[in-house]
């Protein structure tokens, strides 16, 4: 006989009022359907074994071989796990004398079949799920979906927390982190922020805990109490240099980056840079020579060196706590007038010299000097003016100086994102329209595509809109390369 658990359940409990003696008759309908609930959850997650039953009792009196040759361990878990009948599993939650004589006579009964029956066969816990019948039970089939749901949930939480790549470290307090959030492709809000024990991220669109940053790996979304997601990533140095706090304006990362590039600084290399600003330029020389390398940073006012060495110094922490190892330590600021500074400059020989100053050509006579032959010196100029300037101070006083470049480095964003119409669905490209007979022949498919709810459309077929993006980054500079050659 195949034990059908919720029915036989409703049965059993059908018959147990039934047969309840009139003293138990006072108890509430309310706690029979609470015990009738415990008793039908205990039998819905019930899975240690299946009992099955031979159906023709006078065909054959010998027990059916097993499936499986349990061993003597195995024989006794199995009897352990022994499952209990709906009868015994009703009956047992309520009290011993609340039971009718005819309910404990079927329960002994029960008890006693099963024991001396040949004919039930316990299936251990290694079988197969389409031996025991339990891996097609349909009443299992939610909870098991609900557990793997469950259980991916888990293990993607548990990926994200402590499955990390070779050399990937988490968010620690200390670190400098960008906060920004995008809205059809612009940003929106974009925010360079100290990760603090205790401290907010504030926003138009809500704030989040730092706390809850720390521990959670770079680039993650997280949302504030108005559950807009904010992405957080690691400030990069031009980041830093873009957000940090200013004295003077400072060299931009386009104009930087050039400028590496005409001096050619290479590891190793030692540089003097006249005008420190803010310690935007004092950085890139400083990432650009390495822990082998020197950098002479030397301004004339004090306030703007000392900004530039706070800026430093909170780059270089930051930067230990992210990867774990030192920002070389090799930039020396000194406050000292370029234009008199040949004692501090004495002993000192340039492969490479970066000036940010209001009037350079007063400068040279004491540059060149230090200047290896063949190398560059690269000026920062604001005004077209200053560059006249240069080039007639360079023609007057014959420095050994070639004029070799005058640049601008124009930076032009675009927008490219695919078109879309007023409702936000994607636009998709419309065939050519064709003859009378070529239509015949071969059918728009376009139309059939264009908006078949839920369907992806095809490599291709979506439109694109290009053009320059409305917030453009204007002049910065000019960059003049002068090389020193020997004649």
């Amino acid at each position: 006989m195949a034990v059908q658990m919720p029915f036989a359940g409703l049965v059993f409990m059908n018959r147990l009022v039934r047969m309840s003696t009139p003293g138990q008759r006072h108890l509430s309908n309310r706690i029979i359907l609470v015990e009738l609930h415990k008793c039908l959850r205990e039998i819905k997650t019930f899975s240690t074994g299946s009992v099955k039953w031979n159906k023709d009792e006078e065909d054959s009196s010998d027990p059916a071989p097993p499936s499986t040759t349990p061993t003597s361990r195995q024989a006794l878990l199995s009897r352990r796990r022994r499952p209990l009948s709906p009868l015994e599993r009703i009956s047992g939650l309520l009290p011993q004398d609340a039971l009718s004589p005819e309910v404990t006579q079927l329960r002994e009964q029960n008890q006693q079949d099963t024991e001396q029956d040949p004919d039930i066969q316990v299936s251990v816990t290694n079988c197969a799920p389409e031996e025991s019948g339990h891996g097609t039970h349909p009443e299992n089939e939610d909870s098991e979906t609900l557990d793997a749901q469950l259980k991916g949930t888990l293990h993607e939480e548990k990926r994200l927390m402590s499955s990390t790549l070779p050399g990937e470290r988490l968010l620690v307090f200390g670190e400098l982190l960008v906060a920004e959030y995008r809205k059809k492709g612009r940003v929106e809000f974009r925010k360079m922020f100290k990760l603090q024990a205790g401290e907010r991220l504030h926003s138009s669109w809500g704030t989040i805990l730092h706390d809850d940053m720390a521990g959670q790996p770079a680039g993650r979304f997280l949302k504030t109490s108005r559950g807009v997601p904010i992405l957080t990533r690691r400030a990069s140095l031009q980041d830093y240099v873009l957000y940090m706090k200013r004295g003077p304006a400072i060299t931009y990362p386009k104009d930087a980056a050039t400028m590496l590039m005409m001096m050619d600084v290479a590891e190793g290399d030692c540089v003097l840079e006249s005008g420190s600003g803010s310690g935007a330029m004092s950085l890139f020389l400083s990432r650009a020579v390495g822990s082998k390398g020197r950098v002479l940073s030397v301004d004339v006012r004090e306030d703007h060196l000392k900004r530039a060495a706070q800026n430093y110094s909170h780059w270089r922490t930051s930067w230990n706590l992210r990867r774990g190892e030192e920002w070389p330590d090799n930039v020396q600021f000194h406050n000292a007038d370029l234009f008199t500074a040949s004692p501090l400059l004495a002993g000192w020989g340039f492969h490479a010299v970066a000036l940010d100053l209001i009037n350079p050509h007063l400068a040279l006579p004491t540059v060149t000097q230090h200047l290896h032959p063949g190398a560059v010196c690269a000026v920062y100029i604001p005004n077209i003016t200053q560059v006249i300037e240069l080039l007639e101070g360079l023609r007057c006083l014959a420095y050994p100086l070639l004029c070799e470049r005058i640049i601008e480095v124009p930076i032009r964003d675009w927008k490219v994102a695919p078109a879309l119409r007023k409702d936000g669905s994607n636009c998709v490209s419309k065939a050519p329209i064709q003859d009378e007979d070529q239509k015949e022949e071969t059918p728009d498919e376009t139309d059939t595509e264009e908006m078949t709810p839920g369907k992806h459309p095809a490599f291709g077929n979506i439109p694109y809109i290009a053009r320059p993006h409305p917030e453009q980054l204007s002049h910065t500079a000019f960059l003049v390369k002068l090389r020193k050659c020997v004649q």
